[in-house]
């Protein structure tokens, strides 16, 4: 069998040490990933490797390389001592087994789905999702004859019946973008698994400071770093972290089964010996970013680590705003309606108190009095609040998602991901909670 052995091993094995194994998760932020006693320059925080490759010292050093007698870098596309070191600190923050990280949130769902499935697969996935999500699902992937099967993700019957012989994992968001459906991972996986299949995860909205969806059945969890994992907004970054432990060979995987030809005849499911523990990591690695290179550029991973060091103190502020802002508005004449997580009268609130840590999240949602022209209005008045499509900055953020991030939707559609016409996103930021009371108030008043 012609496979690259070196290589598999390498990439396996991360080259950045992983001080911080056994810290707790604030200090883990911080020292994760790069020991700063082991560079030789004494540098505290990661260096950035700006290089496409790796020099070799000899003929020799290049052959003990690829033939497994040593290790170390070969070609960034596939490793990079910066993005590794994020990779390290990202998958001891999970308490995982692997991360690869990508360039965009966007990507690693992409590839997170396409790593397992080709032609003629399909997937379970929640009905309600992020704009870009929903389309990609919707529009992309069935013309590479991958189809999404949308439910309701809190209908578990629904869930489990629309599972056949070509359903290759289940879909989610920890907390739907931007309907704030709260997933019941732990019911959801039972299923997944009961079926033999894994549950995937996109937890963008809850990250790991206040949900460790492997600790409730996850198997792979989805990020898009943009947002409060970095938390600055000055990078597009994305990974995908898996738990390891999955059998991959179980047969329901016919991409694990078969003789991968463009990696010298892999079964990624059979021939990994003791590294199938992260057979999903590995092929992630080596075929979809190998061949189609959706890599992190030193720089972002730089930058998401310093983003990282802050996360705690920020999700603690993030959520503390939202709980005060939700309440703050759901007393408001103005507003039609409101789902925030952490307020009692909630339908999700159980579920917050269960997965989210009790603190309801970050995002509050509403539908303002007088629909989608009011909800244009408030919009525009806006002060303090950045009108942006993004969420998970330190700054406050509002936009109106029916003529924005899914505009591409219809009427009904937009009904169906959770998205009314009416409906106006508000991701909080860790500003003063009075001036963020401030700006809704004088916002809201301008749409009388």
């Amino acid at each position: 069998m012609l496979v690259n052995v070196a290589e598999m091993q390498l990439i396996s094995q991360n080259p950045s040490p992983k001080k911080g194994e056994n810290m707790k998760f604030n200090s883990k932020l911080i020292h994760a990933g790069y020991d700063s006693d082991a560079n030789s320059e004494g540098s505290i925080t990661v260096p950035i490797y700006k290089t496409t490759a790796y020099q070799f010292n000899n003929t020799e050093h290049a052959a003990n390389l690829f033939g497994l007698k040593e290790f170390g870098n070969i070609y960034s596309r596939l490793g990079n001592p910066t993005v590794g070191a994020l990779e390290a600190r990202l998958t001891d923050l999970e308490e995982g087994a692997m991360c690869v990280a990508l360039s965009s949130g966007t990507s690693a769902v992409m590839y997170s789905l396409i790593n397992i499935m080709s032609q003629g697969d399909n997937f379970v996935t929640a009905n309600q999702l992020y704009g870009g999500t929903y389309t990609m699902f919707d529009n992309i992937l069935p013309e590479y004859g991958i189809n999404a099967k949308k439910v309701d993700i809190t209908d578990f019957k629904a869930v489990e019946d629309a599972i056949d012989e070509k359903t290759r994992a289940i879909y989610c968001e920890t907390i739907t973008n931007p309907g704030l459906v709260v997933a019941d991972v732990t019911t959801l996986s039972e299923i997944a698994h009961s079926k033999g299949i894994p549950l995937i995860v996109d937890a963008t909205f809850t990250t790991s400071a206040i949900q460790k969806s492997f600790d409730f059945g996850a198997d792979i969890i989805v990020y898009s770093l943009t947002k409060w994992m970095s938390g600055h907004g000055r990078v597009i970054a994305g990974a995908v972290i898996e738990k390891g432990g999955f059998d991959w060979g179980n047969g329901n995987f016919p991409l694990y089964d078969k003789p991968d030809t463009s990696y010298g005849g892999m079964r990624w499911g059979h021939d990994l010996g003791d590294l199938s523990n992260v057979a999903y990591s590995l092929r992630l690695r080596t075929v979809p970013l190998r061949n189609l290179g959706a890599n992190m550029s030193p720089e972002t991973a730089f930058e998401v680590m310093s983003g990282l060091e802050t996360l705690g103190l920020r999700m603690d502020r993030h959520c503390e705003n939202a709980l005060k802002a939700a309440e703050y508005l759901s007393n408001h004449e103005l507003v039609e309606w409101i789902r925030f997580p952490g307020l009692k009268d909630d339908p999700a609130y159980d579920l917050s108190e269960k997965y989210l840590k009790g603190t309801g999240g970050t995002m509050v949602v509403f539908g303002i009095k007088g629909g989608k022209d009011a909800g244009q209005k408030f919009i525009d008045n806006l002060k303090m609040f950045r009108h942006v499509a993004n969420v998970g900055d330190t700054r406050s953020l509002a936009i109106h998602p029916a003529t924005t991030t899914h505009s591409q939707l219809d009427d009904e559609q937009l009904v169906a991901a959770g998205s009314p016409p009416e409906l106006v996103r508000l991701s909080i930021g860790i500003e003063d909670i009075e001036d963020i009371i401030e700006d809704l108030s004088q916002a809201l008043e301008s749409t009388k």
